[in-house]
């Protein structure tokens, strides 16, 4: 049903030899898995981060508590039942702050619909029951209180970045503001058969929306796709240049690239992080950063250096949020620490994802992450399960 519960199941398979699996645990497409030939060159320009000293720009992870203004926005507004046709949980949780200082959620599986008394929430309309699932929505923070953002109507609500077909559909990734235009970065997914595993990532593509009317894009316009990298996991303004951070996912591992474009739009020229560190026009030339990052994640300026949150993929299933640091936006990305260990994850329940929202104010650095279940009879059990939690991350 989701993004990362897809891409997770071929490790959860394989553990299986193992570990015992829930029986309801839901199957999805493994990820394609490259040539030993394909494995070794990564592995041979990609970082071993833990290996690597700390960079000079490196700070010390000192907490990381429970955001509780924006974990209590969320469990409040998804329960309220007020509409039928908004928001009561999601993933993805990126964000960007509007021009009019409005805050912008952005948001792939969502379900919208009502909760029941008892916590728990109907089927899907495919399932016999009336809540809505969509692949990607917009929710709109104001004076401390949320709202729904979707195309369609109250009665038949429609993704806000619509599929070519009923083949293909986008989850979102992070996203920019060039000018007063919002671009968001979605990929696209395709079924090309009718098994269940019969689907594939297909491309990389930037939705412009105007500010004030988010229920459809403006325009559509591809992004670099050749190269087998899922680019949009991350992006970050810096010194005149737009990084944006993609992973070239073959299930475990996961390798980060690095792209930037001059400027604020993406619609601008890419040029791509080589591995001897110098920037090329070619995507192919494009080369694995490092590895054991999550599909999202974030760099982010603090103090003189910049850290990367991710959730910590060099572990099966973990439950664990780190930190990397660097004196660069391009890395290298080293100093590896421990940020937190979400209390959730355990029996059919897991965690994934984590990334910051540094335009928003907290305690320290924003950082969310999402959580979710291999068994899908969970959403409906308990809608508290598939929300994201936020956290305050403070460094030394």
């Amino acid at each position: 049903m989701t993004r990362f519960r897809s891409a997770l199941i071929p490790l959860a398979l394989t553990l299986a030899t193992f570990t015992a699996l829930p029986q309801q645990a839901v199957a999805a497409p493994p990820k394609p898995v490259p040539s030993v030939a394909a494995q070794s060159t990564a592995r041979s320009t990609a970082q071993t981060s833990d290996a690597r000293p700390a960079s000079s720009c490196a700070r010390t992870v000192r907490t990381a508590t429970t955001n509780a203004r924006l974990t209590s926005l969320f469990t409040a507004y998804g329960n309220d039942n007020s509409r039928v046709d908004d928001w009561t949980g999601a993933d993805g949780t990126y964000s960007l702050r509007l021009p009019n200082g409005r805050e912008l959620w952005i948001f792939s599986d969502t379900f919208l619909g009502r909760v029941n008394p008892d916590g728990s929430r109907p089927p899907v309309v495919g399932e016999g029951g009336d809540t809505v699932f969509l692949n990607n929505s917009f929710a709109v923070e104001q004076n401390g209180r949320l709202s729904t953002i979707h195309d369609g109507t109250p009665a038949a609500p429609t993704s806000v970045m619509p599929p070519r077909d009923q083949n293909h559909w986008y989850w979102a990734g992070d996203a920019t503001l060039a000018g007063n235009v919002v671009e968001v970065t979605y990929q696209e997914y395709e079924r090309f058969g009718t098994g269940a595993w019969d689907w594939r990532w297909h491309r990389n593509v930037v939705a412009r929306f105007a500010p004030n009317r988010l229920e459809r894009p403006a325009s559509v316009h591809p992004l670099p796709s050749g190269h087998g990298v899922a680019w949009g996991s991350g992006i970050l303004e810096d010194g005149g240049h737009t990084y944006v951070y993609g992973v070239e996912d073959h299930g475990s591992p996961k390798y980060m690239h690095i792209a930037r474009v001059r400027g604020k739009s993406l619609l601008g020229r890419w040029e791509y992080l080589t591995a001897d560190g110098t920037w090329s026009a070619t995507e192919t030339d494009s080369a694995p950063v490092m590895s054991g990052v999550a599909n999202e994640h974030s760099v982010t300026k603090v103090g003189d250096g910049y850290v990367l949150i991710t959730h910590d993929t060099t572990e099966a299933l973990s439950a664990k949020i780190v930190a990397y640091f660097s004196c660069s936006p391009a890395g290298p990305f080293t100093g590896k620490q421990h940020v937190y260990t979400t209390p959730e994850t355990g029996g059919n329940i897991f965690t994934y994802n984590a990334h910051a929202h540094p335009q928003i104010s907290g305690a320290g650095l924003v950082v969310s992450y999402n959580v979710n279940s291999f068994v899908n009879t969970d959403h409906y059990r308990d809608v508290s399960i598939y929300r994201p939690r936020f956290l305050d991350v403070t460094f030394e």
